[in-house]
Parts: structure tokens; C-alpha cells; sequence
């Protein structure tokens, strides 16, 4: 099919009220357009140079999870939830009662992600791989009476209620049939897609089926880094969108709507491919800042630490990198030493500037390695 001839679906009368159906996205897609095409190209190239330093960067596993909570805070955001980055690497104690709810769903959002990721080695990114991905992202939070890890089996909507909805997905009956056509697009090998143009396609399908009664917007902005994991276009799962739709949340919104009801699948497309070059050369340039912080830091602040201390330093500053909130409990441990080793090691640190005291209290103070945590809120 020529992406110009394309028809989104259409609205299917049901009891009171009218459904949209999309149409099956299983088929050629041809793309004979100079713009697309360019923006295409920039976009592959922006990826692989996020690839290279993939590959080339320390511990990168420590880095990922980094983004992996930034993926967290941001695709629950557009949600509606408040935690920051931060405030994802902390334990429940050290929040406000308030706080807790949205934490928990950022925490479950965590796991989904690392399930996921791990996930992807002995199974494809399938249905059933979501469903279970659903299941985590949803039991004991908020949504967790709405069928976790399970299609759902009632309509659902977008809106204030079924009368006044904004848009309305297709009844349940369709939903085992149009997500199984949406597995087989995103695997079938004989068709000639550009993986970033199946995932940009396969994500409009998903979030336009809704096939969970709760969820879909998370699970959906996961996909897209589990499809790149998965097809190897990524070999670490360092992209991830949500950041982008987070910024441009109308234009995101606004963008799947004119797929369904005017059939612009292109300009989804130009919309999706401008977000994946800027979040990949984004994400590169802080592997770039990482790289100069951390040899600016074992160039300028490490040695000024005694040679007896300097494994703790070290052992410390790993640490910090995979998760950059700490407290003197949790340094004793890391570095096998007392409470009082600890305590001044970490005042070092923050005499140099590395960590800051962010509670402001005399007792269970917690220190963040601010300047490592900004550079992923850019």
C-alpha cells in the first residue's frame, strides 16, 4: 500500500455510541517520499552514532538504568504522576505519604522495563510478552483491579465518560484479532519495512486498539524501546521516547488523532522520526558529558583521597552511577566499612562537590549526585 492511499478505519455502531475499527496494518507499506525518506536516514544515523557509544562507554549497564528510571518518571508523567528522577532511586521512608502512590507506580514501571529487557533474550517481543509486562506495571498500583496482564474483555475510552469521549477504541470483540495482526507486522520478514517505520506504525496501532483497560500509554512507549532492542537496531535499550512526547504532549495527542480521523499517517511518521533523532543525538551527547564528568572527577577529585581510601572512593563513586542517591547506611554496605568510614567519605564528597545533602535534616539525610542526575534532565 502507498502511505498516501492509506485509511485509518472506520466507526463501528455499537450499543449508544460509536467505535473507531482501525484497519490491519499487516501488509506493504511504500514510501515514496523525498522528505520521509531524508528524515528517515538522519534518524538511522542518529541511532547507530548512539550505538557506538553504547559500545564504547564503561558499565554501561549502570547507565542504563539511569534511563531506564528517566524512561519511568516521564512516560508516567504524561499520566498524570509527579516523581522525579531522583525520587525513583529513593525507598518508600524516605517520601512523603502523598508521594508514595506515584512512586509505587514509577517503581512498577521500573520492573516492568528490566522484566522486559531480560525478557527479550529467550522470548520475541509478542503479545504475550506485553500481557505479562502488563501484568508487572499494573499489580498493586493504581489500575490494579483492571485486568493485569490481560486484554480486556469491556470497551473502554478516552475521556471524561463513554457519552463524552475523545476517542473511543474498537470493541473487545476485535481486540485478540488486531493485536495478533499487530505481532505479525512487527515480525513478518517478507515485508519490506524499515524497522523504525514499523515500530513508528505499531505504536499508532497499539495505542489506538488500547487493548488493556488501564496502562496502554505506558506499555505502548515501552514498546518502542523493547522493538528496538529486540531487532538489534539498539544493542542497548538507551532510547527512549517518552521524554519527547512528555515536551510535545499536544502535538503527540493531536498526531494520533488526525491518523484515525483524517488518515495522516505521514506526518505520524515525520512527527515520530523527528523524536527518535533528537532524543538518539540527545542521548549521545550525555554519554559524551558522562565520559568528560567521570574522568574529570577520577582526574581532579579521587586522588585527593589517601591511598587507604581510595578503593572506597572508587567503590562508591561506581555505585553512584547505577543509582545516585545514597545514605550512610547504604555506603557502609557498599563499601564493607563502618558507619563513621562511611559518614566521612561522604562528606568528602560533598566538600568536592559531588554529592549534595538534599533533606536538609540533622538525621537520615540523603545525598544525590546532583550533577550526574541533571545531565539526564536535560
Amino acid at each position: 500500500m502507498d502511505i498516501r492511499a492509506f485509511q485509518a478505519g472506520q466507526t463501528e455502531d455499537r450499543f449508544h455510541y460509536k467505535a473507531f475499527l482501525p484497519a490491519t496494518v499487516c501488509h506493504e507499506w511504500v514510501i515514496a517520499d523525498p522528505e520521509l525518506t531524508d528524515l528517515l536516514g538522519r534518524a538511522d544515523r542518529a541511532l547507530g552514532e548512539l550505538n557506538a557509544f553504547a559500545q564504547l562507554v564503561p558499565d554501561i549497564d549502570f547507565f542504563i538504568r539511569m534511563y531506564v528510571a528517566k524512561e519511568a518518571t516521564q512516560s508516567s508523567r504524561i499520566e498524570g504522576t509527579q516523581t522525579n528522577i531522583e525520587d525513583a532511586f529513593k525507598d518508600a521512608d524516605d517520601l512523603d505519604p502523598e508521594e508514595r502512590d506515584d512512586w509505587s507506580e514509577v517503581q512498577n514501571y521500573i520492573n516492568a522495563v528490566n522484566f522486559a529487557i531480560t525478557a527479550l533474550d529467550t522470548l520475541p517481543l509478542s503479545n504475550r510478552l506485553l500481557r505479562q509486562t502488563h501484568e508487572i506495571l499494573l499489580t498493586g498500583v493504581r489500575g490494579e483491579h483492571k485486568q493485569p496482564g490481560e486484554f480486556r474483555l469491556s470497551q473502554n475510552w478516552i475521556g471524561v465518560s463513554l457519552k463524552n469521549a475523545t476517542f473511543i477504541p474498537p470493541h473487545h470483540d476485535h481486540v485478540p484479532d488486531l493485536m495478533s495482526d499487530l505481532e505479525k507486522f512487527l515480525h513478518a520478514e517478507d515485508l519490506f519495512v524499515h524497522p523504525l517505520i514499523r515500530i513508528a506504525i505499531g505504536h499508532y496501532q497499539f495505542e489506538t486498539i488500547h487493548p488493556f483497560l488501564d496502562g496502554n500509554g505506558r506499555l505502548g512507549r515501552l514498546m518502542i524501546s523493547l522493538y528496538l532492542a529486540s531487532t538489534g537496531l539498539l544493542e542497548k535499550p538507551a532510547l527512549y521516547l517518552s521524554d519527547y512526547f512528555e515536551r510535545n504532549k499536544t502535538a503527540y495527542i493531536d498526531h494520533l488523532m488526525a491518523v484515525r480521523h483524517g488518515n495522516h499517517m505521514r506526518n505520524w511518521l515525520i512527527f515520530f522520526l523527528h523524536g527518535v533523532e533528537e532524543t538518539a543525538r540527545a542521548s549521545a551527547g550525555v554519554f559524551r558529558a558522562i565520559l568528560a564528568m567521570k574522568a574529570r572527577i577520577e582526574r581532579d577529585v579521587l586522588p585527593r583521597f589517601s591511598a587507604r581510601r581510595q578503593d572506597n572512593a572508587h567503590a562508591l563513586m561506581r555505585h553512584l552511577y547505577a543509582r545516585p542517591v545514597v545514605d550512610v547506611n547504604m555506603a557502609a554496605k557498599i563499601i564493607d566499612a563502618t558507619t563513621n568510614t562511611a559518614s566521612a567519605l561522604i562528606s568528602d564528597l560533598v566538600v568536592h562537590g559531588v554529592l549534595v545533602e538534599v533533606t536538609g535534616q540533622r538525621r537520615n539525610r540523603l545525598f544525590v549526585f546532583n550533577e550526574y542526575v541533571e545531565l539526564f534532565r536535560r
